[in-house]
């Protein structure tokens, strides 16, 4: 989709959908010494919302943030074409990816919303106006907070703050940790509403949830981690039977008809 809303790179659109924009191999993440993370493998296309899925501890997180270079890890990660796997973090954003870490960590409570997706802007190089128009078209609630401290906002209001700060600068791959914890679930609708823009503007998208019925609504496949491995992943309808996914986050021997689990998971 094209306009004033569009959100994502020129060199992404709704045209390339099938495409693998962020391609993951064997992505490892460590803390010193401890392994948390252990040869995942993720491809994303444009358009399209892939959930990871698991319990606390199950290394969803860390995952993600070996992804975005926020975590210590091994692998190769290709937006495109191009190989940014031994990138720092700052320079994986500058080649198309943004990160929306758990619990807003990417604001800053104390600046004002509009210094916050100043930050968001500063490494563009187009009309800064017209995309900080583009977010606050987005999130509408936002101009009526633009001089609020970001910590003065409720939790959903955040939230859609630390959205329009990772897509200030229109990426290729969005990737979320967690967007609905803590939220009331009155800003869900919100939520599915952006990732279906997102969608429309071919942006893929890599969301980590223990929301496992938000996950249902948004996603058209997922994967679900355990001590840091895939133990399971399925399809859109797999995802919809999402009774099941919840015993298996219990460890219940039950499995999920049409997924698919690693012949090394017992």
């Amino acid at each position: 989709m094209t306009g004033v809303l569009s959100i994502v790179s020129n060199n992404s659109s709704a045209a390339s959908r099938g495409q693998s924009i962020l391609t993951c191999r064997n992505i490892t993440a460590r803390y010193g010494r401890i392994g948390v993370c252990h040869g995942v493998d993720l491809a994303v296309s444009a358009g399209e919302v892939v959930a990871v899925l698991g319990p606390n501890g199950a290394g969803k997180s860390s995952f993600l943030g070996s992804i975005a270079g926020l975590v210590q890890g091994d692998g190769e990660v290709i937006v495109g074409d191009r190989a940014i796997g031994q990138m720092p973090a700052f320079l994986r954003a500058k080649h198309g990816l943004a990160f929306v870490p758990e619990i807003r960590g990417n604001i800053c409570p104390a600046l004002s919303v509009q210094e916050n997706l100043g930050l968001g802007l500063r490494m563009i190089d187009d009309d800064r106006d017209a995309a900080l128009q583009r977010i606050l078209e987005l999130f509408p609630i936002l101009k009526e907070r633009l001089d609020a401290p970001a910590g003065m906002l409720s939790g959903g209001e955040q939230q859609m703050l630390a959205v329009g700060m990772a897509v200030a600068r229109r990426p290729r791959v969005l990737i979320l940790d967690e967007p609905t914890q803590g939220l009331a679930p009155a800003v869900y609708d919100i939520l599915r509403a952006t990732f279906a823009k997102f969608r429309e503007d071919g942006l893929a998208i890599v969301v980590a949830e223990q929301n496992v019925p938000f996950a249902a609504s948004v996603a058209d496949r997922f994967i679900m981690l355990s001590d840091g491995q895939v133990v399971l992943s399925g399809g859109h309808d797999q995802l919809q039977k999402y009774d099941t996914i919840l015993a298996a986050f219990l460890g219940s021997e039950e499995s999920v008809s049409g997924t698919t689990r690693p012949s090394n998971v017992q």
